[in-house]
């Protein structure tokens, strides 16, 4: 997949030299042969969930951690997968232990014995709670606002007491969103150890702006 990817992209260039092609696997669908003991069931899947059975034609048997490092994905998006593929309708995976829930301790076998009165099914990834995820995504989007109110003030002051620095962010960023002191201080002390900021040694209320 990762060279057909390559060779697209490579064409892709010599056509449209000046745009670039984002890949939303997530988005994805591919159609695989699943071979059980009783009979082949065509299968419809997201990329990942695809991506997720093909690491079984090599290995019988996987843990969480291995599947993890080898698709390189995010805990929740990897829990949702492997949910799908052996906790929900469909069981093409055993899980052990047998329960409902996958956590990072579970270990995952290919289901030779499954079977459908269906030669062609769709596996459907669970829903996810949009509620959850649209308070993540206002929560980094405010963090990354922060953060840019932060960087902007003290590169035009350089020197700024915690105080007044607090202060000019909550006044800059009123106009956006009602901000979080706490929220403000945790992304202050977050850009010192990506060195934006720096404590001056003898005035640790004292923030320095590094270049």
């Amino acid at each position: 997949m990762a060279m057909c990817v390559q060779v697209f992209n490579e064409f892709y260039q010599t056509k449209k030299k000046h745009r670039k092609l984002t890949w939303i696997y997530s988005l994805g669908t591919c159609n695989v042969n699943g071979k059980f003991d009783s009979k082949t069931i065509e299968l419809i899947l997201g990329t990942y969930q695809a991506a997720v059975l093909l690491l079984f034609n090599s290995s019988d048997r996987l843990s969480y951690s291995e599947i993890k490092s080898q698709l390189n994905l995010a805990d929740d998006d990897l829990i949702r997968l492997l949910q799908s593929l052996s906790c929900a309708k469909y069981k093409i995976l055993i899980k052990e232990p047998s329960n409902t829930t996958v956590s990072s301790s579970d270990h995952f076998e290919f289901n030779s014995k499954f079977t459908d009165r269906m030669r062609r099914i769709r596996v459907p990834l669970p829903p996810v709670d949009e509620r959850k995820k649209v308070v993540e995504d206002v929560g980094k989007d405010r963090r990354y606002a922060i953060d840019a109110c932060i960087v902007r003030i003290m590169k035009s002051r350089k020197v700024l007491p915690h105080q007044q620095l607090v202060a000019e962010c909550v006044e800059h960023l009123s106009s956006m969103f009602k901000p979080d002191l706490k929220a403000i201080k945790k992304q202050m002390e977050d850009l010192i150890t990506r060195d934006y900021l720096e404590r001056d040694q003898e005035n640790p209320n004292l923030f320095k702006y590094l270049a």
